[in-house]
């Protein structure tokens, strides 16, 4: 390509100035067509003011070395970036193919911009013009045509925009084609400035959580309605950062609306350093869960333990035995039509009783099993003290509006997030717990569609505990009501965020449903499989470097981004940190002393059941 001429120095500029010049001295002849040169340059995409940044930084690597030509550098860093790296050669809707020459791959690499110098590789941007219209695409692989020696790849149109005339950038990008190329077009390297224009804010409530790789200023920003709106996943292997990237995007999302309402079900108890003085942190030991807002299926889950027949005739029971203590309630009177699953108060006290006088009608010919295994079941969880949050004599008084303005955030008091830590749930009630939390967030947005819209954010830590795949699966309350919210919560106002480190074991579908992806360093084939499955067409070019990403990056696609991108997350203040680092064996066990009383303290609190 010919080089772009330069215009001659403006007047007043120093004769020091013109000596680094790259042309010679202006003459009378060239005089005229210096501004036609002038009006040709918006094809270049680099912008107007970029020579003189340029020009003196050049002049300050001479002041070091004045052997080397101060022009090379202008004339190196604008060619790679207007200069095409190969042309298209196939057109197709969902994937198309290009070929790229090698050696402008090799000469793309001693650019200065950190996006050109990547131009062609898996997973980085390319252009390509159509007109007054740039299209951007991500490239996907890679081979090698040993016939010509050249670069195929497959590609991924992402969206597209107008050229900017005076800078030949990007601008007003939006996602989606409506002009494809014809084969033969130029393939361009995308830029820095280009990709500064793409990742900009539209205008719209967003959140920014790190910067664009491999950029080093351009922040990366996630759209909250468009990501809360149509539910969102993070997923990532043990050790990549996955705690500590989810408490950085729901701070970020507490500090955009302090208004918030979001409910976060913490199964390990890591939560509770990161949001301390900033959200509601709930545990056993002041969550304070009443019995009676548990709706039948739960019930059956706590008090019923039997399989096949018997579990049908226990059911039988315990639905005709709770109808009628729910209905011994005042309240109950009032209401016209009252079912097993109406959250009313009652006693265990009058539920026992009840299975009670059923047996006593009973001709002695009858089996009273069924009856003494559901009484002797619901006497054993009243008298263990492991599940006293739930079933304590204290929590039959009519708290429920309580109950929910205190775990929803209605009203917020400055506290837009609640942790609900259930690691010291006993395990054989954790999934009902959770169920329990789940439901009661879809039933309130049910029965509050009269009321102004509030919209919930249910974030699960560990869902692939709760929302597992058939194989996997115990035939749980739980999973059916995070299944359900996922398929139809965002007509409620209800946001589902999963965080799971094993993709492949959720529900199938349900990974699916969410909207936003952000899938972090993944080491299992299988779950890359099941992530590639989930992801949009034009985020697989980005697939092969899921592997391969390090601590605190991910990958990001899906309706709360421009495009996809990889995302360095960061840093988190160490306040706001989650209490998930891992234990440093090499410096914990050179230390000794003190080993006796915690041993004598862990058995206290060991038999106690209590922290």
């Amino acid at each position: 390509m010919r080089p772009t001429a330069v215009p001659p120095p403006p007047r007043g500029m120093s004769e020091k100035d013109a000596i680094h010049r790259p042309i010679e001295p202006p003459r009378p002849p060239v005089e005229e067509p210096e501004p036609q040169l002038i009006r040709r340059a918006p094809p270049q995409p680099e912008p107007a003011p970029r020579p003189r940044e340029t020009e003196a930084r050049v002049t300050a690597e001479r002041a070091g070395s004045a052997g080397e030509p101060a022009s090379e550098p202008v004339e190196r860093k604008s060619s790679q970036a207007s200069k095409p790296i190969g042309e298209v050669l196939d057109i197709a809707g969902s994937m198309s193919r290009v070929m790229l020459q090698r050696d402008r791959l090799i000469e793309c690499r001693q650019d200065s911009d950190p996006t050109v110098q990547l131009a062609g590789l898996v997973g980085s941007q390319i252009k390509v013009r159509v007109g007054q219209i740039w299209l951007l695409a991500s490239v996907r692989t890679q081979s090698l045509d040993r016939g010509t020696g050249q670069i195929i790849a497959e590609i991924d149109f992402l969206g597209e925009g107008q050229e900017e005339k005076l800078t030949g950038r990007v601008r007003n990008f939006t996602r989606g084609i409506t002009n494809y190329p014809i084969p033969g077009a130029e393939v361009y390297a995308a830029t820095n400035p280009d990709l500064a224009q793409i990742y900009a804010s539209d205008g719209r409530a967003n959140i920014q959580i790190g910067k664009v790789f491999p950029t080093k200023e351009i922040r990366a920003g996630l759209y909250i309605d468009a990501m809360l709106g149509k539910h969102f996943a993070l997923l990532g292997s043990t050790g990549t950062g996955k705690s500590t990237s989810a408490a950085l995007i729901l701070h970020r999302i507490c500090e955009a609306a302090p208004e918030g309402h979001i409910v976060m079900i913490d199964p390990h108890g890591e939560y509770n350093a990161a949001f301390r003085g900033f959200g509601e942190l709930l545990d056993v030991s002041n969550l304070r869960m009443p019995y009676w807002l548990m709706n039948f299926e739960e019930h059956c889950e706590v008090f019923i333990n039997s399989e096949g027949s018997d579990r049908m005739a226990d059911m039988d029971i315990l639905a005709r035995c709770l109808l009628r203590a729910r209905g011994k309630n005042k309240m109950a009177g009032g209401m016209s039509k009252l079912t097993v699953d109406s959250p009313i108060p009652y006693l265990l006290s009058d539920l026992t009783n009840a299975i009670q006088e059923d047996m006593g009608k009973l001709d002695k010919a009858t089996n009273t099993a069924p009856f003494l295994r559901v009484k002797g079941k619901i006497e054993e969880i009243k008298a263990d003290p492991r599940y006293q949050f739930m079933f304590s004599g204290m929590l039959v008084a009519d708290t429920m509006t309580d109950v929910i303005g205190r775990i929803f955030r209605m009203p917020t008091n400055g506290k837009p997030i609640s942790i609900i830590d259930v690691s010291g749930v006993p395990s054989e009630i954790t999934s009902t717990v959770v169920a329990m939390l789940s439901r009661m967030v879809f039933d309130f947005a049910i029965w509050s569609r009269d009321e102004q819209t509030r919209p919930i954010l249910l974030v699960c830590e560990e869902a692939h505990r709760y929302v597992p795949n058939e194989r996997n699966s115990d035939g749980n309350s739980v999973g059916k009501i995070l299944s359900r919210i996922a398929k139809e919560g965002r007509k409620y106002g209800i946001s589902l965020g999963l965080i799971t480190q094993r993709p492949s074991d959720l529900a199938e579908g349900v990974l699916s449903q969410c909207g936003t992806i952000l899938a972090m360093r993944l080491n299992n084939e299988r779950d890359q499989d099941f992530v590639k499955a989930a992801m949009p067409e034009g985020a697989r070019g980005f697939l092969a470097s899921i592997p391969a990403l390090r601590n605190r990056e991910c990958i990001v696609c899906g309706e709360g981004t421009a495009i996809p991108m990889r995302v360095t997350f960061d840093d988190l203040e160490e306040r706001k940190r989650p209490a998930s680092e891992d234990p440093l064996f090499s410096e914990l066990w050179s230390k000794s002393g003190g080993e006796e009383d915690a041993v004598e303290r862990t058995v206290m609190r060991w038999r106690a059941q209590s922290r």
